[in-house]
């Protein structure tokens, strides 16, 4: 009876992680791990941006562009894109446990969610250590459909991390754009962007 009585102690130890809810694993393949952590180890920086390509005009303007890493968990980073005085925007990048998502926070500036918010995409392969693709997600389709931009649904946006250079990429037919930051020269951190508090 007393041997009984172990076994059965040993074995409720053993079903413990599943009877009483031990959160399952996130995860995740080693290109995506190695990109999204060389993102996270900048975190906190600031860095300022400049237009490398350009196909349809200049669309930022004349404004200074800035991203700023500023919070980072380990399934999530958030990154404010300021472009000049405009805060709107905010790249959340997260690990789904199927890939990486990319979703674009776009807020007006009392804070409120933009129309056009948290369009984006997911990875759909291995990508690279460098590089990640995120094609357009049928939630961002149906978005810029109704939204009047049916163009958009062929949307592709990549990020690249380099030793000296991060870039951020929209392609698709007969458009391309791609923003490239000096990881070299740290700029003043600025604001919290529209939506967030400091």
């Amino acid at each position: 009876m007393k041997r009984h009585c172990t076994y059965l102690f040993l074995g409720l130890i053993g079903m413990s992680d599943v009877a009483f809810g031990k959160a399952a694993p996130l995860v995740s393949i080693p290109t995506h791990d190695a990109f999204f952590n060389s993102i996270k180890a900048l975190c906190g920086k600031a860095f300022q941006g400049k237009v490398s390509k350009d196909n349809v005009g200049n669309t930022f303007g004349d404004a200074e562009l800035v991203m700023h890493i500023r919070k980072c968990t380990d399934s999530e980073i958030q990154i404010p894109f300021h472009v000049g005085n405009d805060a709107s925007r905010t790249w959340i990048l997260t690990k789904t446990g199927a890939g990486l998502m990319l979703k674009h926070d776009h807020r007006n500036k009392d804070g409120s969610f933009h129309s056009s918010t948290m369009y984006g995409g997911h990875t759909v392969d291995d990508g690279y250590v460098q590089v990640q693709s995120f094609p357009a997600d049928a939630y961002s389709k149906a978005l810029f459909i109704e939204s009047g931009i049916a163009a958009s649904t062929d949307n592709v946006w990549q990020m690249m991390i380099y030793p000296n250079r991060f870039s951020y990429r929209l392609i698709r037919p007969a458009r391309e754009v791609q923003v490239d930051f000096d990881l070299d020269s740290t700029v003043s951190v600025p604001s919290a962007p529209w939506g967030y508090a400091d």
